[in-house]
């Protein structure tokens, strides 16, 4: 059953007459009537309100293809509208009309939405997972969001379907040689296969074979951010120690920005399941422990910027400036370095011509559903190679897990023991893959595994997953950080233990030289580095 099903009574509250009062006070603007068929709020609108529903009601439709909507539901006396792109002041990905009695309503803005939330915290809580339940609806829905027009196992259809997910968007995917809309819509404009995939967004308009950058321009993602603003914190990083510091430091009334150039979550996100992390028993996947600080930092005022590359850091006059890739520039107190690490390739030559097209650095819904009843590969020994094995052996044939070392050298205990118990799993143990091959098409076709004996088997394996580490993402930094043989940022030359050699610039995290490489630990330094900001500032500010 579907969440809309099972939970509607959380996604669309009716508030009690005390509630209603309380929520009346966080109004934006004066109430407004809407005639019966009145647009109230259209797919597409930037800056949309919540609305607060007094009288009459509204009917909410979702997009269901090119051309079709759908309905979501219908808001009554007592309901508000809106799901999470409300919050962050993004544009709307469903409509709202007036229904057949007309509406009265009150609008609430995303400020004050947040100030809700945050001043009505019993309150808050009710609306916040409403919009949050909402936003998981739409993506079970498929139908909301920018529709993808392609090949659907292709590197770039993929590429863009792993962008919207990590980002928590919903899409719907249209084959363009067995969807009669798609075709149509790539007829009427002329597209050459070469500008595969197409992409409508909600707001109508299409990119063709669009970068993340332009997608995410184009749904609204990407935030402007105001040059002359002054932050208190500028952060490098979404992945959970970015967002914890984030969240800390909105909360406790600093103003925050947070600037990725991929996606929320960082390495791991791509996590399917992380069962040692405390106060989840039944443990919660990557992406949805991210999204959950995702929101939280939206609740507390934090801005979030993804993706956008930083290219440059350096002090001006008081204060620290950001260059960014797409032009522009941020301005913040001080800096937090939470850039993460990237994955790392293996050296064998042609790589780069299957990623994407059958390689892969992580495992989530999409991959499992591309290679699923197949003989897959696997390489490395980690924790989160052995998550990523847990959540993919059942869904295929048979799971190749490549390894040099033995896995009780690497790997936590309760992971070796599920692998054990699972029946299509082949271990190598001291073997590593030596060759690629591909099928016309530009996909890996067959996969060389050399065995601790010297002999290379090929095999025809159209689906290889590497979890091999990561190096840290710390190319982009200026001489005065300093920085271990290996690229790790070096902190702790100050009072302050998270500082850099560069005043006013802090490390946390996967980055930082010496950092415990764990989801916990990367939490716990986001949260202590605001202490140290707030250390900075009071002696920065001191008469």
């Amino acid at each position: 059953m579907t969440t809309i099903e099972t939970r509607q009574y959380q996604m669309f509250p009716v508030l009690s007459a005390p509630e209603l009062a309380l929520a009346r006070r966080f109004a934006s603007g004066p109430q407004r009537r809407f005639a019966p068929g009145e647009s109230v709020y259209a797919i597409g609108d930037r800056e949309a309100p919540t609305w607060l529903v007094l009288e009459g009601s509204i009917e909410v439709e979702r997009r269901d293809g090119l051309s079709r909507e759908a309905r979501v539901t219908t808001h009554g006396p007592g309901q508000f509208s809106g799901e999470i792109n409300q919050l962050a002041g993004r544009p709307s990905i469903a409509g709202g009309t007036a229904g057949t009695a007309g509406c009265t309503a009150l609008p609430i803005d995303a400020a004050h939405l947040r100030a809700l939330m945050i001043g009505a915290a019993e309150l808050g809580e009710k609306v916040m997972r409403a919009l949050i339940l909402r936003r998981v609806g739409l993506i079970e829905e498929g139908g909301a969001g920018p529709i993808i027009i392609g090949v659907p196992q292709s590197a770039d259809v993929v590429r863009l379907q792993e962008f919207l997910r990590r980002s928590g968007y919903p899409s719907l995917v249209l084959d363009v040689s067995r969807d009669e809309e798609g075709k149509a819509l790539v007829e009427r404009l002329g597209v050459e296969p070469a500008q595969y995939p197409l992409v409508v967004c909600p707001s109508g308009s299409i990119l063709r074979r669009p970068r993340e950058e332009e997608l995410a321009a184009c749904l609204g993602l990407t935030s402007h951010l105001d040059p002359d603003r002054l932050h208190d914190v500028a952060i490098v990083g979404a992945g959970p120690a970015g967002l914890a510091a984030a969240v800390y430091a909105a909360s406790e009334g600093l103003s925050v920005v947070v600037l990725d150039a991929r996606s929320m979550g960082g390495q791991a996100g791509a996590s399917a399941r992380i069962e040692n992390y405390l106060g989840f028993p039944t443990g919660i996947s990557g992406q949805a422990l991210a999204g959950r600080a995702f929101n939280q930092a939206l609740k507390f005022g934090a801005r979030i910027a993804i993706p956008v590359t930083v290219t440059a850091l350096e002090p001006e006059d008081d204060h620290l400036r950001i260059d960014l890739a797409r032009e522009g520039h941020v301005k913040a107190r001080s800096v937090v370095i939470a850039s993460g690490a990237r994955y790392r390739r293996l050296a064998i030559e042609g790589l780069e011509r299957f990623e994407g097209a059958g390689i892969s650095y992580w495992v989530s819904p999409i991959e499992a559903r591309l290679c699923a009843g197949e003989e897959v590969a696997l390489v490395g020994g980690g924790n989160s190679a052995g998550q990523a094995v847990v959540y993919l052996a059942p869904q295929v044939k048979k799971l190749h897990l490549i390894v040099r070392r033995g896995l009780e050298e690497t790997m936590s205990r309760y992971l070796i023991e599920r692998i054990a118990e699972l029946p299509n799993v082949e271990i190598h143990v001291g073997a590593e893959v030596v060759a690629l091959e591909g099928h016309e098409d530009g996909t890996l076709s067959t996969v060389g595994i050399r065995s601790r004996d010297g002999k290379v088997t090929q095999r025809p394996l159209r689906h290889m997953f590497l979890f091999i580490g990561a190096d840290p993402n710390s190319d982009w930094l200026p001489a005065p950080v300093e920085k271990d043989p290996k690229g790790f940022v070096v902190t702790g030359g100050t009072d302050r233990p998270l500082e850099t050699a560069m005043p006013g610039v802090f490390a946390i995290g996967d980055v930082r030289a010496g950092s415990t490489k764990r989801v916990a630990a990367a939490v716990g330094e986001g949260a202590a580095v605001v202490s140290q900001i707030h250390a900075l500032f009071a002696r920065k500010d001191a008469p």
